[in-house]
């Protein structure tokens, strides 16, 4: 079992930043897929972004791309999220997603078999 916890969330400005933490507890693997979703009230969950440790690779969604970063703590079994420039559209509930690592690049939620509880970003105008 792994346990993912949020935090980092809250209300920004149109333009601020915001960094969102996600911690790791339970099992321990050296390979992993450590994935950001965003779920906006009516919409389904969408990818984000994810690392992938067995190639030291990130990849990032389109609407994303230039504005967040993904990156990892080792010792503190812990991913950041680090959004920048952002934009009202960027509201919603967002996630951290773990897996075992896969030889594709997960980017489905249904992909992914370890959830945290999610936390709010809401970007007002």
């Amino acid at each position: 079992q792994v346990q993912l916890v949020e935090s980092g969330g809250g209300l920004v400005q149109a333009g601020g930043s915001l960094r969102l933490s996600c911690a790791a507890s339970g099992r321990t693997v050296s390979n992993y897929v450590m994935g950001w979703f965003r779920q906006a009230p009516g919409n389904e969950r969408e990818f984000v972004a994810l690392f992938k440790s067995s190639s030291n690779t990130y990849y990032y969604a389109d609407s994303v791309k230039g504005r967040f970063t993904i990156s990892r703590d080792n010792a503190k079994n812990t991913v950041y999220l680090q959004m920048n420039s952002l934009k009202p559209e960027d509201t919603a509930v967002y996630y951290c997603a773990f897996q075992t690592a896969v030889w594709y690049t997960p980017t489905q939620p249904g992909q992914y078999a370890y959830w945290g509880q999610g936390t709010q970003v809401t970007v007002s105008s």
